[in-house]
């Protein structure tokens, strides 16, 4: 299992990850690096274990808006989901009305055609 080094607060620290995960475990330490650190510049000195829990819940706070934007927009994603379904199907019989509609076109042009021929064959008609 591959490990990636990380700093957190000015601290290293050794995290086994999965494999190709690495670049992702730097970049969410590197996350919550920086989120402590922009504590630390606004609330000063305050002790290592308070900026890494006040980092903590703020990242919770994220998580759960996010987990309700997503509750809230679940619904909207089933009609959108819907919707295209039946815009499928819409084009799909669409689309088989207007192969129909230009076959008999088709048919009734080589109709005419074959008639014509005929009609000029019948009456001996010189070409030309």
């Amino acid at each position: 299992m591959p490990q990636v080094s990380v700093t957190i607060n000015g601290r290293q620290f050794r995290m086994a990850c999965e494999d190709g995960e690495e670049a992702r475990v730097t970049h969410l330490a590197e996350d919550l690096d920086g989120r402590i650190v922009q504590l630390r510049a606004r609330f000063g000195e305050i002790g290592d274990m308070r900026l890494t829990v006040m980092a903590a819940l703020a990242l919770a706070d994220e998580l759960s808006e996010v987990k309700e934007k997503l509750q809230r927009l679940e619904p909207e994603l089933a009609k959108l989901q819907e919707a295209s379904v039946v815009s499928a199907d819409r084009a799909q019989a669409t689309q088989a009305a207007v192969i129909a509609a230009l076959n008999a076109a088709a048919e009734r042009i080589e109709s005419l055609a074959r008639r014509l021929n005929q009609t000029l064959v019948d009456a001996s008609v010189p070409m030309g």
